[in-house]
């Protein structure tokens, strides 16, 4: 998603920094121009955080060709290189939210065979295509991704300083209670659309109906809404401690106990977690996956270019996906980037593991707005440059 100058943090650079805590380093040696492909390489347009080394080698070795990824930050940057000619460049594609919709409809991906795949029997209920409809065609009925991992962006709290109930609700991070305490990202459209539900919420709009005729998205707002939204995010600037700018950051403030919550990606959560497990730290540290309002969420996907023709390199991309989402590999992508998975690993993972990784609240994902392209960019970069300035 687009971001303004100097706040250029995206949730993607976030996982790659959660992935210095984990058992696995990732490396990037991979970075090659998409007009060096060739026909025996897989060409894939990623998130740094997903590319294991040693499971791109087993893929290569295994296939007998190359895997060449080349990496970006968000959505709008992929989007924008398929658009230039990025289909042609590309087999391979990862988006988020609303985005494998929008390259569907824009023609810059294609449907491919989900059902054959040996690991479609795998996916938790929730991720099937019939119960997460954004990546199937409602014409068609056509399938045109698989869903890789998952998340949201709830709150992290100190359970010592803060009781459940404040931190299951956004009021949590506008409370006068804990003012000079609190932190949240530099991430422009979270921070408004969280705010957003909040303000919705409170004006009884949230239910209503909407101007467009669709249910509420809180990456669609009136202007109404926007200006709440404005007040508010003005009015949280006094009780915020910081704007983290980064994981580690946000680590060590929660750590050293100077703020109590803060909204993240969990992964911040799971080091804490990892950290009191180790007798490293003391104080005890929960996550909110969705307040009680409803939360922001997003799940990952694997896309195939519209670029990639029936036949061999067909094959080839859909035998990845396949790969990626077996219940084995995809544990070891999950403990390296830090993120729960779409597919069901209970059988396969600790007891600890399936508590920190939220496999058994999948169900929560019914609650979440899934990540989206701002209605209009102008506005919302309007509001928060109106906030900065106050």
């Amino acid at each position: 998603m687009t971001q303004t100058p100097g706040t250029k943090i995206s949730r993607r650079r976030a996982l790659n920094l959660m992935a210095a805590g984990t058992a696995t380093t990732l490396a990037a040696p991979w970075y090659i121009r998409p007009a060096e492909a060739q026909a025996n390489t897989l060409r894939a347009l990623m998130w740094e955080g997903y590319a294991v080394p040693e499971i791109i080698q087993a893929f290569e070795e295994e296939h007998g060709i190359r895997f060449t990824p080349t990496f970006f930050d968000g959505n709008s940057e992929a989007y924008n290189k398929l658009r230039v000619g990025g289909t042609r460049d590309f087999d391979l594609v990862q988006a988020d939210g609303y985005w494998p919709g929008l390259y569907y409809g824009e023609g810059l991906i294609r449907s491919f065979d989900f059902r054959s795949m040996k690991s479609a029997g795998g996916f938790f209920p929730v991720f099937e295509p019939e119960a997460f409809k954004l990546l199937m065609d409602a014409d068609s009925g056509e399938i045109f991704g698989a869903p890789f991992c998952w998340g949201s962006y709830g709150i992290t709290y100190n359970a010592d300083a803060v009781t459940r109930d404040e931190a299951s609700s956004i009021e949590m991070m506008f409370s006068p209670a804990h003012a000079g305490r609190l932190s949240t990202s530099a991430r422009f459209e979270e921070n408004i659309a969280l705010a957003g539900i909040l303000v919705a919420t409170r004006m009884g709009t949230i239910d209503a109906e909407r101007p467009d005729g669709k249910s509420f998205n809180p990456y669609v707002l009136t202007d109404e809404e926007l200006a709440g939204v404005e007040a508010l995010l003005v009015e949280q600037k006094r009780l915020l401690l910081t704007r983290y700018q980064d994981n580690n950051t946000l680590q060590q403030l929660l750590m050293g106990q100077a703020i109590v919550a803060a909204p993240e990606f969990a992964q911040v959560y799971r080091l804490l977690r990892t950290a009191k497990a180790e007798g490293a730290i003391d104080t005890t540290f929960d996550h909110v996956l969705t307040p009680k309002e409803g939360g922001l969420g997003w799940v990952d996907t694997w896309l195939v270019s519209a670029g990639v023709e029936d036949g061999e390199k067909l094959d080839l991309a859909t035998a990845w996906i396949d790969m990626v989402s077996s219940p084995e590999v995809i544990r070891k992508i999950s403990l390296s980037a830090g993120t729960s998975t779409t597919v069901d690993i209970r059988a396969i993972s600790s007891p600890e593991e399936v508590d920190l990784y939220l496999m058994e609240r999948t169900g929560e994902l019914a609650n979440m707005y899934m990540f989206d392209q701002p209605s209009s960019t102008e506005k919302w970069e309007r509001v928060w440059s109106n906030m900065q300035a106050a």
